[in-house]
C-alpha cells in the first residue's frame, strides 16, 4: 500500500508556505492515496480563520476521510503507551492505527515533532 496518514501541521505548512512546504507537497503527491481524520479539517479551517485568510479547501480534495465507526480506545491507549500526546495528536495516530493491521503498513507524516516521535515509536514508516 503506497498510503499514509497526513496530520494537520502538514497541511498548514503547505497553505501557508513554511519552509519545507514545497518539498513536503512534492512528498505527499508520491503516495496514491492519503488518509486523515475529519479532524483535520475543522483545525485547518481554524488556523485559516486565525490568520484572516480564506480557506484553501483545494488541500481537502487530497484526503480519503477516516471515520471510525467504533470508540478508538485500544488505539489511544497503544499510542500513550508509546509516549505522551495532546489530544489532538493523539486522535491522528489513533485514526492512523485503525486503519491498518501494522503501522509498518502505512506512512505518517507530520511537521511535529513530538508526534513523529511517538509514530516512530509505533512503527509507522516516517
Amino acid at each position: 500500500m503506497n498510503a499514509a496518514y497526513v496530520d494537520t501541521s502538514c497541511f498548514v505548512a503547505i497553505a501557508f508556505g513554511e519552509r519545507g512546504a514545497r518539498a513536503l507537497a512534492r512528498r505527499l503527491e508520491g503516495f496514491e492515496e492519503l488518509f486523515s481524520s475529519n479532524l483535520l479539517e475543522a483545525e485547518l479551517r481554524a488556523s485559516f480563520a486565525r490568520e484572516g485568510v480564506s480557506t484553501d479547501s483545494e488541500l481537502l480534495t487530497w484526503i480519503t476521510w477516516v471515520l471510525p465507526d467504533r470508540p478508538l480506545s485500544l488505539e489511544v491507549t497503544r499510542v500513550l503507551s508509546a509516549g505522551y500526546l495532546r489530544g489532538a495528536d493523539l486522535w491522528h495516530l489513533a485514526c492512523a492505527l485503525y486503519l491498518v493491521d501494522s503501522p509498518r503498513e502505512l506512512g505518517f507524516v507530520t511537521f511535529d515533532d513530538r508526534q513523529r516521535a511517538v509514530a516512530h515509536q509505533l512503527g509507522f514508516q516516517l
